[in-house]
């Protein structure tokens, strides 16, 4: 049974019940991914390092490896 089997197991039982139906699958992944974000740059900012910018300045060097010189 996947997430979506599982949620309109919920939905069907809420709606029977009467009770509020159950958030969609995914609907609160932005948050978290945004949480999980926030707690990252918390934690390297009591470390004593950068707050951010850190994977852009990785891709922008890799970037500029990969580059061919004409």
């Amino acid at each position: 049974m996947n997430a979506l089997h599982q949620y309109l197991f919920d939905a069907y039982r809420a709606a029977r019940l009467g009770e509020p139906m159950p958030p969609a699958p995914g609907t609160h992944d932005v948050a978290v991914l945004r949480a999980v974000r926030d707690h990252r740059r918390f934690e390297r900012v009591v470390a004593g390092r950068r707050a951010g910018g850190g994977l852009r300045l990785r891709l922008r060097a890799a970037l500029r490896r990969r580059r061919p010189s004409f």
